[in-house]
C-alpha cells in the first residue's frame, strides 16, 4: 500500500516532515509556504487516493490563495496534534 494510499500513513509522514523542518530552524511562515506549495502540486498532479483526501482536493480546487494557507495550517496542526498523542 503506497503512502498515499493511507490517511494515518500520510498524516504520519507529514508530521515528520514538518518535525524536521522545525528542527532545522525552519519558520512556520516557510513551513505554511511549503505546505501551500505541496498542496498545489497535489492537486495538480495526484488523484486522491482515498476519501479525506478527496475532500482535501475539492476543498482545495475551490480555495483561495487566503483560504489555501489556512488549510494548511490547519493541517500543519492536525500532523502536529497527532506526533503529541
Amino acid at each position: 500500500m503506497g503512502l498515499l494510499e493511507n490517511w494515518d500513513r500520510w498524516t504520519s509522514f507529514l508530521g515528520n516532515q514538518v518535525d524536521n523542518a522545525e528542527n532545522t530552524g525552519m519558520s512556520k511562515k516557510v513551513i505554511e509556504e511549503t505546505a501551500v506549495q505541496i498542496g498545489d502540486y497535489l492537486a495538480k498532479n495526484v488523484d486522491p487516493k482515498n476519501e479525506q483526501e478527496r475532500v482535501l482536493a475539492d476543498l482545495w480546487g475551490v480555495a483561495s490563495h487566503d483560504e489555501k494557507h489556512a488549510m494548511a495550517n490547519c493541517i500543519i496542526k492536525l500532523v502536529n496534534s497527532k506526533r503529541v498523542q
